[in-house]
């Protein structure tokens, strides 16, 4: 009966904790991982469609969001872990576009040559 009752005791603590799903440090990390559902999802879109922008933004907030969420009081590691995946998924697609601009002037001399 003590094992029930620490295993209850431990939901108890995580439900009325200060980042627990009383309070709006366990439901913002939970939805923004809609932002990283959507930058794996882009990964299919072609590159010329990929606003650099957006991008840069949503890699910059959330290299920046990823640090804060550790210096803040509750710690949120929860809210640390999405924005490093947000700031991640956004990195990977800047480098495609970097990539494709790489690749797309010696591709086009090839052209320019055959014609």
């Amino acid at each position: 009966m003590s094992a029930a009752a620490a295993g209850s005791s431990a939901f108890s603590r995580f439900i009325n904790s200060p980042v627990g799903p009383k309070t709006i440090h366990f439901w913002a990390p939970a939805m923004k991982w809609g932002l990283v559902i959507a930058g794996l999802g882009d990964l299919a879109r072609p590159v010329d469609q990929i606003s650099i922008r957006q991008q840069i933004s949503l890699a910059a907030t959330g290299l920046i969001w990823t640090r804060w969420s550790t210096i803040i009081t509750p710690k949120n590691y929860s809210l640390a872990t999405v924005n490093f995946f947000v700031g991640c998924t956004a990195a990977y697609q800047l480098a495609r576009v970097a990539l494709n601009k790489r690749e797309t002037p010696v591709e086009e001399a090839v052209e320019a040559k055959a014609a």
